[in-house]
């Protein structure tokens, strides 16, 4: 029987740890499975409440990751630390239905799949404002994201360790696209990569101003460190790549939404540019050495 290790990063976000755990608590399955928290050096106490709360409500196991500020370290500590002959990987805040897991399974069965991403969809909250519903209208083209560049998501994503074992970990060293990275280097060794849009997990929207510039800003700084220390797939640092996967307003929407859409997703994309200079001028600051780890490291 086939057994998975469900894994979730987090970092100083407890109320959204526990909407996670507290949907995973909710399952209806016969799969084998265990959940393993890796905690990324939070600093606002959501390690000792999370230490507490997740082995009570759901038997489940929290690690420490402090020697490298990245989710993709904190995703690598929990591989090694998982026994799972499958993968499943869920950010914290995220929530899934009672049978999220055998669906899961059974698409990744019927594909014969060693790489899958499910779908995502993104919940608004009451009286959303213009950064939620911006960021709703945006949408987590997951399947476009597979089709077109090779990669899903790290937050619903689900690996053979297999694969792992193959082509190393996550690169703990980018602060973001180590998703992409990832994806594309499983592509590129020979594995087929799997959608499974019957397969639907639930990611609150980013609903405020701030929240969507830290995201594009840290965006941003990802795609030029792609190019640091991956410049045979995306090029050499000191020009960003064109933006992709750009959703232009639905011409459905109201004339005023569609233009204050329009101006965001302009702010946004310069945010981005921002991001990426600035980690271009900083230089390779990254903590940690080396490069892609080993699973047995």
């Amino acid at each position: 029987m086939t057994t998975v290790s469900i894994i979730t990063p987090v970092y100083d976000d407890f109320p959204g740890l526990r909407e996670t755990v507290d949907s995973l608590a909710t399952l209806s399955t016969s799969v084998d499975w265990e959940h393993t928290v890796v905690d990324n050096g939070s600093t606002d106490g959501t390690r000792e409440r999370a230490k507490r709360y997740v082995p009570d409500r759901l038997g489940g196991t929290v690690l420490c990751e402090d020697g490298i500020q990245s989710s993709y370290a904190a995703r690598n500590a929990g591989v090694r630390h998982s026994d799972g002959d499958v993968l499943a990987f869920i950010d914290a805040d995220m929530t899934v239905s009672e049978g999220w897991l055998e669906d899961s399974l059974d698409a990744f069965r019927v594909a014969e799949a060693d790489y899958m991403g499910c779908a995502v969809e993104l919940t608004l909250p009451d009286d959303p404002s213009l950064a939620a519903r911006y960021d709703h209208h945006s949408g987590f083209p997951v399947g476009h994201y597979l089709e077109h560049q090779r990669f899903a998501p790290t937050c619903c994503l689900f690996v053979r360790r297999e694969v792992f074992a193959d082509v190393g970990l996550f690169d703990h060293r980018l602060t973001s696209g180590g998703d992409k990275e990832f994806g594309n280097r499983v592509a590129e060794a020979g594995y087929d990569l799997h959608f499974a849009p019957e397969v639907t997990m639930f990611h609150p929207v980013r609903d405020t101003l701030g929240a969507l510039v830290r995201k594009d800003l840290r965006i941003g700084r990802g795609l030029c460190q792609l190019q640091r220390y991956h410049p045979a797939r995306y090029g050499r640092p000191g020009v960003p790549p064109r933006p992709s996967g750009v959703k232009q307003p639905d011409p459905d929407l109201d004339a005023r939404e569609r233009r204050a859409f329009r101006v965001l997703e302009t702010a946004l994309t310069g945010v981005r540019g921002v991001g990426y200079y600035r980690e271009y001028l900083a230089g390779d600051r990254t903590s940690g050495s080396g490069g892609i780890p080993d699973l047995e490291d």
